[in-house]
C-alpha cells in the first residue's frame, strides 16, 4: 500500500464535508461557541465602562466640592497650611503669601481636576495626575491618623468635617478609584469634542480664580463657619440638657525681662508682666457646642466681660484683629468713623485681638483709637471672620451684620439710628441666589457649550452620511451603465 492510500485510510486527511464546513466558517458548535465568546467579553466590557465611569463621576464630584469650598475660603484654607507646617516643626518659616499662594493654587487644582475629569479632557493626563495627587494625599493621611498632629484634615473647608480616620477611608477609597480610570482612561467618553475642550479648560481655571480672588477681597459668599450672620453666639456655646460638655482651661502667656510663662486666671500676675498671648486647650472631652472656646476679658485687668457682651439688649459692634500688628491700617479713618458714630448713639463698641498691650499701644498710636481693647483667643478671632481687621454688628447677641475691612459702612452710617436703617436689619437669607449665580455663570455656559457642541458633531456625522450614501448610489448607477 502507498503512502497516499495509508493516509487516506488513516482519515488524516480532511474529507469533503470537512472542507465544505470550514469553507462556511465552522460548524453550529463552533460558531455556538464564539458567540457566547463574543457575548462574554461584550458583557465585561459593558462592566468595565460603567465601573470606569462611576469612578469618574464621584471622583469629579469630590474633586469640585472640595476645591470649590477651598476657593470661596482660601485664608481658612491657609490658616490649615500653617497648622500643617507647625505640626511638621515649621511654624512661622514660610512666608504668609506663599501660603496664601499656596491655599489658592491647590483650590484651584482640584477644581480644574474634577471638571477635567467630569468632560474627559486629556483623559490620560488628568487620570495620572488625579493619581499622584490622591496617592500623596493618603500618605499625609496616615500621617495624620497615626500621629493626631491636627484634628481635621481640611479636605473639605469648614463645610464637612471628618475625623482622621474617617479621612484615612475616603482617600483610600478615592485612591482605589483613581487607579482604576489610571488603567481605563478610554473608556471615559468625551462630552466636549477635541477642537473645544480648550473652552470648557480656560473657563475652569479663570472662574474659579475669580471665585479665590473675590473671596480674598471680601468675604468668604458661602460662611460655612459657626460665626456666620444669622447665629446666636451665646445659643451656639449651649450645652443640650443631659450631655456632659467638655472642659477647657484657658492660660495666659506673660513675659517679663525676656522670659515667657503660662499662667491660669488665678495666678494672673501683676503689671510688670507683658501679655503675649491666650491658650485655651481641652482638659477632658465631652459635648462639644459649635462655638465652644469664645470669651472676651479686658485688656487692663483680664476681667471675663463676656456674658455682659452677650447679653446686652440691642446693638454691639465688635472690631476682630487677630494681630493689630498686622492688621492693614489704611481704613483705621473708616473705624474711628464708625466707632464715633457709636459713641455718639451709645452702642458698645470694643477691639477684640490677641495681641499684646505693646502691640495695642502702637495701634492706639497710629490710629488715634480711643475705644476699648480686649483679649480673645487668636484661632477664635481667626475663625470669626475671615479680614484683619473685620468687622461684626451684633443685635442682643445675635449677629447681624460682618464686614471686611475694606467694605466698612463708614458712609452709610450718618445720622440714622440702627434702629431706623436699614444696617441695623438682619440681611434676608440669600444662598440661593448665590446658588443660581453659579448656575448661571458656570454650570450653564457649559452646559450649552456641550449640547452646542454635540449638535455640531451629529450634523457633520449627517452630512458625512449622505455623502457617503449619495457617492455609493452613484458607483452602482455607474456599474449598471
Amino acid at each position: 500500500m502507498s503512502n497516499k492510500e495509508s493516509l487516506n485510510n488513516s482519515g488524516s486527511n480532511p474529507s469533503c464535508d470537512d472542507v465544505k464546513r470550514d469553507s462556511h466558517g465552522g460548524s453550529s458548535q463552533e460558531k455556538a461557541a464564539g458567540k457566547e465568546g463574543r457575548s462574554s467579553a461584550s458583557g465585561s466590557s459593558i462592566l468595565l465602562f460603567c465601573i470606569t465611569n462611576l469612578c469618574r463621576l464621584l471622583l469629579s464630584i469630590t474633586f469640585v466640592f472640595s476645591g470649590f469650598v477651598k476657593a470661596v475660603d482660601p485664608v481658612g484654607t491657609q490658616y490649615k497650611i500653617e497648622d500643617y507646617a507647625e505640626a511638621m516643626g515649621l511654624p512661622g518659616i514660610l512666608p504668609e503669601w506663599i501660603t496664601l499662594t499656596a491655599s489658592v493654587l491647590m483650590s484651584a487644582l482640584e477644581f480644574s481636576l474634577g471638571v477635567f475629569l467630569l468632560f474627559a479632557i486629556m483623559r490620560r493626563a488628568v487620570s495620572k495626575t488625579i493619581l499622584a495627587f490622591m496617592a500623596v494625599m493618603t500618605a499625609i493621611t496616615v500621617w495624620l491618623w497615626a500621629a493626631d498632629p491636627v484634628s481635621d484634615c481640611g479636605c473639605f473647608g469648614d463645610a464637612v468635617t471628618l475625623t482622621n480616620g474617617e479621612t484615612l477611608v475616603k482617600n483610600i477609597i478615592l485612591l482605589l478609584m483613581a487607579v482604576t480610570i489610571t488603567v481605563q482612561p478610554l473608556r471615559m467618553p468625551r462630552f466636549v469634542s477635541l477642537n473645544n475642550q480648550w473652552i470648557v479648560f480656560h473657563y475652569t481655571i479663570l472662574f474659579i480664580l475669580a471665585v479665590a480672588i473675590y473671596s480674598l477681597h471680601y468675604l468668604p459668599p458661602f460662611d460655612f463657619r459657626p460665626y456666620h450672620v444669622g447665629a446666636n453666639i451665646k445659643e451656639g456655646m449651649e450645652i443640650p440638657e443631659g450631655e456632659k460638655g467638655p472642659e477647657f482651661e484657658s492660660t495666659f502667656i506673660m513675659e517679663k525681662d525676656g522670659v515667657r510663662k503660662e499662667f491660669s486666671l488665678e495666678e494672673y500676675p501683676d503689671s510688670t508682666w507683658t501679655y503675649i498671648d491666650t491658650k485655651t486647650t481641652m482638659i477632658s472631652k465631652g459635648y462639644e457646642p459649635p462655638i465652644h472656646d469664645f470669651s472676651i476679658s479686658t485688656v487692663e485687668n483680664e476681667e471675663d466681660i463676656t456674658e455682659e457682651v452677650l447679653n446686652h439688649k440691642g446693638y454691639t459692634f465688635l472690631l476682630i484683629s487677630p494681630h493689630l500688628e498686622n492688621a492693614d491700617d489704611s481704613y483705621f479713618g473708616d473705624i474711628d468713623m464708625i466707632s464715633d458714630y457709636a459713641q455718639t448713639h451709645g452702642y458698645p463698641f470694643y477691639c477684640l485681638t490677641a495681641s499684646n498691650e505693646q502691640a495695642i499701644n502702637v495701634w492706639k498710636e497710629t490710629t488715634a483709637a480711643d475705644y476699648p481693647f480686649c483679649h480673645t483667643d487668636e484661632t477664635t478671632l481667626k475663625t470669626i471672620i475671615r479680614s484683619n481687621p473685620g468687622m461684626l454688628l451684633l443685635k442682643d447677641g445675635t449677629i447681624i451684620r460682618k464686614w471686611c475691612d475694606n467694605s466698612l459702612p463708614a458712609e452709610e452710617l450718618q445720622n440714622e439710628r440702627l434702629e431706623d436703617s436699614e444696617l441695623g436689619q438682619q440681611p434676608n437669607d440669600d444662598t440661593s441666589r448665590k446658588i443660581l449665580d453659579i448656575l448661571l455663570w458656570f454650570v450653564l455656559p457649559l452646559t450649552l457649550l456641550s449640547i452646542a457642541d454635540r449638535l455640531w458633531m451629529w450634523s457633520n456625522w449627517i452630512k458625512k452620511n449622505k455623502l457617503h450614501t449619495v457617492y455609493i448610489n452613484f458607483y452602482k448607477k455607474g456599474k449598471e451603465k
